[in-house]
């Protein structure tokens, strides 16, 4: 029987014991795992006795599968017994052990700490709505009029602010050239800002077929640490300049780019647009200040380990989605110089911040009663399954007896919707309105 004590710091430490005659069995065990690594004068391989092989060997070289053979099943029916949600990895202190004594231990871990909720139903959370406005629908008009521009050469004049060149240039610091510092054919915007301070600039007035250098000084915080406050030298060679062609903004344009027959019905359809995303864009703002009025209201301790974990959490999710654009955070790490002990640290407060919504939201569910159906899972297996081209008949077979995650997911968005169904709308301060009305 597991005897269980609650310690400070979400800790519970279990104790445990196992009788001579379990641990003796639990050796047996062990040796009819381990016969074949155990090489006697006198015996084929695999064949000693148990005795003999305590004698030659010592009892001790049966402990580690003995052990877990003890642990393993106990743990898991303690945890079982007790309803512990344990979060970290469990800790063996074994006091006592040996075949005429038996196996007296404890595990200690880490459990989900209990969250104490203030005020979660009817909150008042902010809620702004930034209007498009005619400057908007202008704004995106002018987007897609760059969009559907064409490059057109220029001849006769050198390279002016806003043109497009294409250029050949390598670098040299010192008189060494040095690696990443040579291009051909790289199209350059001059005025984009792309380029080392400086660097573009100095092409202005010079012409096609011209080849000349220009001097730059790295900046002091450049990612390549062997190239911050240094100077440099480019060599430069000219092979085109182009400009930008842009349609009229016209009917003729509005019917070429899109389904409508005049500029002012398309105009009319951009700012529809721009509503609805408007809309969706304040509703999830007020979404997100409702869970942190919500958690600002309520009491956890977060235990460290919930924290490392969310932060490897976060490190796999950046890792996939660089490894998908052909990067790993390894080498974007060292281009930034930066460590992976201080890249984790930087990321500690927004892991603490999903730490804790994530247990103030299971809280709030399960105090409003929150369920997810066997609908909900069927209505959200049909939806996973179609992203990953699959059956919902055969995504249902694989989870059948492990749809957790799913459920998890679908009562916290439930949560959320119901918090939100409930919470109060409030104006934005005086200060943030003038700031929407400046970014509009």
């Amino acid at each position: 029987m597991a005897s269980v004590e609650k310690k400070d710091n979400n800790i519970v430490v279990i104790s445990l014991e196992a009788s001579p005659e379990e641990f003796k069995d639990a050796l047996q065990k062990s040796f009819n795992k381990n016969k074949n690594r155990f090489q006697i004068p006198g015996f084929r391989k695999g064949k000693a006795p148990l005795k003999l092989v305590k004698q030659y060997y010592g009892e001790g070289v049966l402990y580690d599968d003995a052990i877990d053979f003890i642990v393993n099943p106990a743990y898991a029916a303690a945890v079982k017994e007790n309803d512990l949600q344990v979060v970290s990895r469990p800790e063996l202190d074994v006091q006592e052990i040996g075949e005429d004594k038996g196996m007296k231990y404890t595990i200690s871990v880490t459990v989900k700490p209990e969250v104490e909720l203030g005020k979660y139903e009817g909150v008042e959370a902010e809620y702004r709505f930034i209007a498009p406005s005619d400057e908007t629908v202008d704004a995106e008009l002018k987007r897609i009029q760059d969009r559907n521009g064409r490059m057109v050469p220029v001849e006769g004049r050198g390279v002016e602010d806003g043109d497009t060149v294409t250029i050949d240039f390598e670098g040299f610091v010192d008189g060494v050239a040095f690696d990443g510092g040579k291009a051909e054919g790289h199209d350059l915007k001059i005025g984009s800002n792309s380029f080392i301070p400086g660097f573009e600039e100095q092409l202005i007035g010079h012409n096609i077929d011209e080849e000349f250098p220009i001097t730059v000084t790295f900046p002091e915080d450049y990612h390549a640490e062997n190239l911050k406050g240094k100077e440099a030298t480019f060599q430069i060679k000219i092979h085109a300049i182009k400009v930008k062609e842009l349609p009229e903004l016209d009917d003729d344009f509005a019917k070429d780019v899109s389904e409508f027959d005049t500029l002012d019905e398309y105009k009319a359809d951009i700012k529809k647009t721009q509503t609805e995303q408007a809309e969706k864009s304040a509703q999830e703002r007020f979404e997100n200040e409702v869970v942190k009025v919500v958690c600002e209201n309520a009491k956890v301790e977060i235990p460290d380990c919930m924290v490392e974990t969310e932060i490897d959490s976060m490190l796999d999710e950046q890792n996939y989605r660089m490894r998908s654009q052909g990067l790993d955070l390894n080498t974007y790490l060292q281009y930034m110089g930066q460590s992976m002990e201080e890249y984790r640290a930087g990321l500690k407060t927004m892991a603490e911040n999903r730490v804790k919504s994530s247990l103030v939201l299971e809280a709030c569910g399960k105090a409003m009663n929150i369920e997810a159906t066997d609908a909900d899972v069927e209505e959200e297996a049909e939806k996973i399954a179609s992203s990953y081209g699959l059956k919902k008949e055969d995504f249902m077979e694989r989870i059948k007896d492990n749809d957790q995650f799913i459920r998890d997911s679908i009562i916290g968005r439930k949560t959320v919707d119901a918090l939100t169904a409930k919470a109060v709308k409030t104006e934005p301060k005086a200060e943030e309105k003038k700031e929407e009305k400046t970014e509009e």
